[in-house]
Formats: structure tokens, C-alpha cells, sequence
């Protein structure tokens, strides 16, 4: 049987193939061939073996990684998947197959792997199910209930609605669905941009898989098959955005060593045998940890162990005199303990992936997602036949509301697990569906919603016209307006008696646009008095009990980092009635006369640049020279720097699409970079002029105008 390699003006690899086996096949071996570190990094990092190449500074992701037994994990699932579903099993089987035939010569592509003298390994059939759950483990921010049991302590349960906005550990996205009744065509539009850790290669893999059952063109997750997330197989057409659905609960545990080994007490007041193991971690260049692995009724502990608050977590009331004056029970507990779906059902929702290669109809896509698992999703969905789709998508397990906002005593009663919600569905609004992240139909199933700003700017845009083209959509990808500034420009407004350049800059901030645009020296100067006012609050005494987090792992510590949390609920804090006695407009008066007595030089893009993740950085003393951005956090051009900590972008669209119903070869797409992951080469960086410029490439569908590459006898 033979397949086909095709490769665009952009590199993007299209792929034919006799049989959706063998199409799996050459998606491994293109992706092995395209993004061999990048398949390496991520299959270390699900088996928490990075830092045995990466060094000491990824040792506390492969601690919690092993900890949170994702690679047990990942093995229960295809086991399972084997016995429910061994078609997609046999699938995946054939994709890693793939890969290992083209890792050796994408190895010898990439100098990342002779800088760490890492050898390309070897990937089992369950390793793409690992590299998607060390994708998404964190993708829920379980670590924010750590952060909400904190503002409770300190100041009290209102804290949890006062300071809940998307925060800083948090992947959002765009995503906008126009129907036939609202475009040129008659025919529906999807558009959008996941929001995510900018990672250099990319988190998503342009791609395109044809054989006789489908032809789907999408965005890949490099190291996983098919085409999850966004698709067009030229009847239909599926994205996603986070639903910020609450699907993870920690559990306090109270452990005590026995002879035999750990034991976790119960909610039925029993002592019960946890199960218990140590693992070796290496570390390049330093001495191998031991780490005691121990999992619990209740999951995996991801932090703490017997010996106490010593072992990596605090204990359950703070200190001793706070655990003392509210619960006896408090100080005794010592270990935290993760539960998440895949790891208590065994299914991590791969079935779901080939259904929807396969699929035609929105309706196919709807019966294909109910086996979706996770993350959860918001899936808006449009097919030539004029259907149209917007529901949740994934499992958010029903248990007592407590679960969602913090930690819980697993001895106690109360807080088990009973099924699943049922997933909810929500319809067209004259004829626009907009999901960015806020509360609308996942509103049941969630606790923390990113503010309405970018969703009701989505929705003023798409209202301004009646008729819309997908070459329309990017005006709508790269609009800058900052729909949260209005509560700091109030308090400004307020303010009176201040010196006159102070004065001058608070009139001058008045009369700016709102717009986070890149070459805006009055976006600079908001910014600047954003971040001083951020930090000014921080400083507060009333928050002094916050701005030290407990001894959490490091890889949980920037859910519970003071400043930013300020700084993304900066809104809320200054339009709340009282604040706990902080004086607000001396805050905001100290801060403005501040960035007055020193105004930033320049315009927003001299200090809002991108950052993206990389697993090897720069190399010590190479210049910093990553371009300059428009937009900001709650702008629909969405770049996310810190308020009051940095003006670099680490979170930003990993990828923007436009899909067009009408015709798929009139859809669009971009990712910050390009399709291949080795510096230097031709196609790494090459799309990245468009993605600055608001940009789209086009979606290639005629085999005629691509250039065949390579052509291979399985």
C-alpha cells in the first residue's frame, strides 16, 4: 500500500493514503520527521523523565508527573481502549509505529538533540494518550483551589467571586460561528484562536489526512493522532474553545505509616492500605531524587506524604493557631491527592477521534463528541447542509459543590463522586453563536469564567455588519480594544489635587481610544499605571498573609502568586464596593504620579514582546529578540502579559482559522511559527510575519497545486 507526502507553499504536510491505518502511519513518521524534539520533549515529560536532559529545572514537572501516575494512566486507557474499541486502538498503534520510523532521521535534523545528548527513544501505543493527558493535566487549573483556600483563610469566602477571573495558569480561546442566513455565501463560517502557551515548535501541527474515507484538513496535536481540536472535512466543520468547566478535585489526606507500608483514612473512619512505591528521577548534571509515589482511594498525591507539612504541602489550616482555633482536625492533615477522570474511568476519550475524521453532518460530530472525555470543551460546528452544533463536549463528574471551590477532607463524608452531569447545548443568536471563554452555556459546570469583554466585542463586531466573508474574520481576530480598562480609568477620572504632570498623563489616559494597539504610546502608558496600581495593591498589609505562598511544588506555585492574581482581577478589585479597607484611590493616585515622574518610553510593542516556551532557552548572553505585540488580556486579540510582573506574552493564539463552508478551499489558517520544528530550517519561523500582521495562509485543497515530497510503500 503506498502514501503520499505533499507539502504547500508553507510546508504544511498533506498526506494521502489508501486506509485511515496507513494515513495514521504517515502522520507519525511526518510528524517524527518535522518535530522529532519537540515528540521527544513531550513523550519525556509524560513519563516525568525531562529533566534527565533538560536539567534541574524541569525536575518538578516530572516529580508531579510521576506523582499524578500519567503514564500509569495512559497505559490503563489504551488497555482499555484495546477491550471497548480496537479499531482506534490498532489506529494509534499505527501512528507510534510512524513515529519510530521517522525519529532516527528527524533526530539527526534537530542540534537540540546533540546540545543535550538526549538519543531519540523508542514510543509505546499508549504514548500519544500520555503525551495528551501531560497536555491538559494542568489544563482545568486544579492548582486554583489551592489559591481560593488561601483567600478564604485570609480574608474571608467572598474572596472566591472577588478575585474569580481567568488567571494566569489558565488556556482560553476565541471562537465565533456565523450561518449561511449571516455570510455572502449562504453557506456557515467558523472562526476563532485558541489561547495558550505560545511553545516554540507549536502546540498545534497544520495538517492535512485523505484516504478513501475522509479528507480532512485541521490542527494536530504533535504527538497525537487524527485531528482533535479543529477540522474541516469539507462537509462539516468542528473548534473548540475552554469551557472552564471544574472536572479535577484535590483531596486533604490524613496518612500514617504502618509496617506494611501507608495507609489513608477513609470517610467511613477507616484505615484503609494506600498503594505505595518509590521512583527514581535523574537530573542532567546533578545527583538522582527518590520520590515516594502513594496513591490513595481518591487518586494519586501529588504533594505531601505521611511524615507531614516537611514533605511539600502545608498543612490543612495554615498554622498551627489557625488550624487549632476552627478544626482539631485541621493540622493533622498532610498530604494533597489528585482525582481526575481518565485516571478513575480509564477512558480518555480517543474514541471520539476517528468518528470524527470520519464525520460528515454536524450531527455526526454531536454523536462523536459524546465520547469525548477531556479537556471540556465548548464545540461550535457547521456542515454544508446548513446544520449547525454549539454544546459541551467532555465529563464533569457530579459531586457536592465544595469539591469545585477547594481542597476537601477525604475523611470525611460528602465528597465522592456520583456519575456525570449531562453535557448542556445552546443554540444560535440571530444567527451567531460567540463563545470566548465566559459564562454562557458550561455556566453550571464551571466556577471561574474569563470576563464577558472579549465575547461582547466579538459580538459588537459581528453585529456592525449583516453580512459576512471569511476574508472578514480577521479584522475581528486582531481587534485591540480593552474592554476592562473602564474601572482603572474611573478611579482616575476621580482623582483630584495632583501635580501637574500627573494631571497630564490622567487627561491624556482619559481621552485614549482603549485600544491595546502595538504602536500606541498611550497603551504603554495605561499599561505602565496599570502595573504600578497592581503593585501598589499588592503591597497592602491586608493581603501580607497571600503574598507568600505555602510550600506547594513549584510547578502549582503560579497558580498562588499574589501579583498576578491581582493583576488579572485588577477589575473586580477596584470596582468592588469595599475592599477589606484597602484605600483604592490612594493606590491609583500613588501609581499615576509614579509613571508620571518616569513615563515609559516608547510604544506598547517596545515592552509587550512575545515569550514563548521552549524547552531549551536561549543560550546565556544571546540578545532578547522576539518580536513586539498589540492587543492584551481581555482584548479579542488576545496576548496576555502579567499586570504588575512583566509586559511579555507568554500565553497568546497559538493558532488562528477561519473555515469556510461554502468552499474549503476558501478557509484560512495561521500558528505563530510554522510547520517545521527545527531552527533554522525554511518553514520554522516562515509564518510568523503573517500571524504578527493579523494574517491568514490559505487552506490548500487542490493536490494539483502542492508538490509531492515523498511516496512510500507500507
Amino acid at each position: 500500500m503506498t502514501t503520499e507526502t505533499y507539502r504547500d507553499a508553507w510546508g504544511i504536510p498533506h498526506l494521502r493514503a489508501s486506509g485511515a491505518r496507513e494515513l495514521a502511519r504517515a502522520q507519525g513518521r511526518v510528524t517524527a520527521r518535522d518535530r522529532a524534539w519537540q515528540l521527544e520533549v513531550e513523550r519525556h515529560r509524560a513519563r516525568g523523565t525531562s529533566a534527565s536532559f533538560l536539567g534541574a529545572g524541569a525536575l518538578s514537572w516530572d516529580v508531579l508527573a510521576r506523582r499524578a501516575r500519567l503514564d500509569d494512566t495512559a497505559r490503563r486507557c489504551f488497555a482499555a481502549l484495546e477491550h471497548r474499541d480496537p479499531e482506534t486502538a490498532d489506529w494509534v498503534r499505527a501512528y507510534t509505529d510512524g513515529i519510530n520510523e521517522g525519529l532516527a532521521a528527524g533526530a539527526r535534523r534537530d542540534p537540540a538533540f546533540a546540545r543535550t545528548g538526549l538519543t531519540p527513544g523508542h514510543w509505546r501505543p499508549w504514548t500519544p494518550l500520555g503525551v495528551w493527558l501531560a497536555t491538559h493535566i494542568l489544563f482545568a487549573g486544579f492548582p486554583a483551589k489551592l489559591w481560593r483556600e488561601q483567600a478564604i483563610r485570609h480574608l474571608g469566602p467572598g474572596a472566591v467571586g472577588l478575585f474569580a477571573t481567568d488567571g494566569p495558569g489558565i488556556a482560553g480561546s476565541n471562537g465565533w460561528l456565523v450561518s449561511g442566513e449571516r455570510t455572502a455565501t449562504g453557506h456557515a463560517l467558523i472562526a476563532g484562536d485558541p489561547h495558550r502557551f505560545i511553545e516554540d515548535p507549536g502546540v498545534y501541527q497544520q495538517i492535512r489526512l485523505a484516504c478513501p474515507e475522509f479528507d480532512v484538513v485541521g490542527l494536530a496535536v504533535p504527538g497525537v493522532p487524527g485531528i482533535a481540536h479543529f477540522g474541516h472535512t469539507g462537509t462539516v466543520a468542528w473548534a473548540i474553545t475552554n469551557a472552564m468547566a471544574d472536572y479535577q478535585d484535590l483531596y486533604r489526606e490524613r496518612l500514617r505509616r504502618t509496617g506494611a507500608g501507608v495507609e489513608a483514612l477513609g470517610p467511613d473512619g477507616t484505615w484503609h492500605r494506600a498503594a505505595r512505591h518509590t521512583e527514581t528521577v535523574e537530573i542532567a548534571g546533578e545527583s538522582p531524587v527518590e520520590i515516594e509515589v502513594i496513591e490513595t482511594d481518591r487518586g494519586p498525591v501529588i504533594a505531601g506524604g505521611p511524615e507531614g507539612p516537611d514533605a511539600g504541602v502545608p498543612a490543612y489550616g495554615g498554622t498551627a493557631a489557625a488550624a487549632g482555633a476552627t478544626d482539631p482536625d485541621r493540622g493533622e492533615a498532610r498530604a494533597l491527592a489528585l482525582r481526575y477522570p481518565p485516571r478513575v474511568t480509564g477512558d480518555l476519550g480517543f474514541g471520539a477521534l476517528l468518528p470524527l475524521l470520519r464525520a460528515r453532518t454536524v450531527g455526526d460530530v454531536d454523536r462523536a463528541l459524546d465520547a469525548w472525555t477531556e479537556p471540556v470543551n465548548v464545540v461550535q460546528a457547521a456542515d454544508t447542509a446548513g446544520g449547525t452544533l454549539h454544546r459541551v463536549a467532555g465529563r464533569v463528574p457530579d459531586r457536592a459543590a465544595a469539591n469545585r471551590l477547594h481542597p476537601v477532607p477525604a475523611w470525611r463524608p460528602g465528597h465522592a463522586w456520583h456519575g456525570t452531569h449531562e453535557t448542556p447545548y445552546a443554540g444560535l443568536t440571530d444567527g451567531v453563536a460567540v463563545m470566548a471563554n465566559q459564562r454562557g452555556p458550561a455556566t453550571p459546570l464551571g466556577v471561574e469564567f474569563a470576563p464577558p469583554h472579549r465575547a461582547d466585542r466579538i459580538h459588537a463586531l459581528l453585529d456592525a455588519r449583516r453580512t459576512w466573508t471569511a476574508d472578514g474574520m480577521a479584522e475581528i481576530h486582531t481587534d485591540t480594544l480593552l474592554g476592562s480598562a473602564g474601572a482603572l480609568l474611573d478611579h482616575l477620572a476621580a482623582l483630584d489635587g495632583l501635580t501637574p504632570s500627573a494631571a497630564r498623563l490622567r487627561d491624556r489616559l482619559l481621552a485614549w481610544d482603549r485600544r491595546m494597539d502595538a504602536g500606541s504610546t498611550d497603551a504603554a502608558a495605561y499599561a505602565a499605571v496599570r502595573g504600578a496600581v497592581v503593585r501598589n495593591l499588592a503591597a497592602d498589609p491586608v493581603f501580607a498573609p497571600l503574598a507568600e505562598p505555602p510550600a506547594y511544588p513549584e510547578v502549582l506555585l503560579p497558580w498562588l502568586a499574589l501579583v498576578p492574581r491581582i493583576g488579572f482581577a485588577l477589575e473586580h478589585l477596584l470596582r468592588a464596593e469595599e475592599l477589606y479597607g484597602v484605600d483604592r484611590p490612594a493606590a491609583v493616585r500613588a501609581a499615576l504620579e509614579e509613571v508620571a515622574a518616569g513615563p515609559p518610553v516608547g510604544a506598547w510593542s517596545d515592552t509587550h514582546r512575545l515569550a514563548p516556551w521552549r524547552a531549551l532557552p536561549y543560550e546565556p548572553g544571546q540578545p532578547y529578540a522576539e518580536p513586539g505585540l498589540g492587543g492584551d488580556h481581555d482584548c479579542v486579540l488576545c496576548t496576555s502579559a502579567v499586570p504588575g510582573l512583566t509586559d511579555r506574552a507568554a500565553r497568546g493564539p497559538a493558532a488562528r482559522y477561519v473555515w469556510d463552508l461554502s468552499d474549503r478551499a476558501l478557509s484560512r489558517w495561521v500558528v505563530p511559527f510554522g510547520a517545521d520544528g527545527v531552527p533554522g530550517a525554511a518553514h520554522h519561523h516562515d509564518q510568523l510575519p503573517l500571524w504578527l500582521g493579523g494574517e491568514l495562509a490559505p487552506v490548500v485543497t487542490d493536490w494539483a497545486l502542492l508538490e509531492r515530497t515523498e511516496e512510500t510503500d507500507d
